[in-house]
């Protein structure tokens, strides 16, 4: 019978094992958990995986942020009864469309960055996430001072009412005057004369 001294209680240990010619075999034994043991191999693969994702990160992402959403969004732009999803999605499209004519011209100059698809889709994603308004930012800020229209008004308006028209925003100048057009230029005389007297109290 084999004489076997424990070495660890927990991971080792050594027994001697007797042959029929008389020698005998000094043998080491490890006691292994099975939550021990690593899967290197899967490991190695998920990375992979992985890396593969974002080295094309730009193309699973990119068409849902650059053309998806802003398609749906300008859809529902286009029923909404505001001017400023209007602002926000046509200068979306308009900024898109100077990027990719960009691209076009110097992509022999951009394949030698392959940091610029992450940058475009960086950009993309300011431009369209409603938690940003980009594009509608660029308008307001860069654009619309420079841009003069929209500021002509009907010339049978009277002098002080067309200074006043003029002051307005686009929208609420539609809205007077699909007033006028609906109840009257007198009608809006009263109501300018009626704001002026309440202006006057205060």
């Amino acid at each position: 019978m084999g004489c076997r001294q424990r070495m660890s209680k927990r991971k080792s240990f050594v027994s001697l094992v007797p042959h029929t010619n008389g020698t005998a075999v000094l043998q080491c034994h490890y006691q292994v958990k099975i939550s021990d043991l690593r899967p290197v191999q899967n490991h190695t693969d998920n990375m992979g995986v992985i890396k593969v994702i974002a080295g094309h990160l730009d193309a699973l992402i990119g068409p849902g942020v650059m053309l998806l959403y802003p398609l749906y969004a300008s859809i529902r732009a286009i029923e909404s009864p505001s001017s400023l999803d209007d602002q926000q999605w046509l200068t979306y499209w308009v900024l898109y469309s100077l990027i990719t004519l960009f691209e076009l011209s110097t992509w022999k100059v951009l394949q030698w960055f392959p940091l610029w698809p992450y940058m475009k889709l960086v950009v993309c994603l300011w431009l369209v996430l409603p938690t940003f308004n980009g594009a509608a930012y660029i308008y307001e800020n860069y654009v619309r001072k420079y841009v003069q229209i929209g500021t002509f008004v009907n010339t049978s308006y009277p002098e002080e009412q067309r200074r006043v028209l003029q002051m307005m925003s686009l929208d609420a100048r539609k809205s007077v005057e699909r007033y006028i057009e609906k109840h009257g230029l007198d009608a809006f005389e009263r109501v300018v004369k009626a704001a002026e007297k309440e202006a006057k109290k205060h």
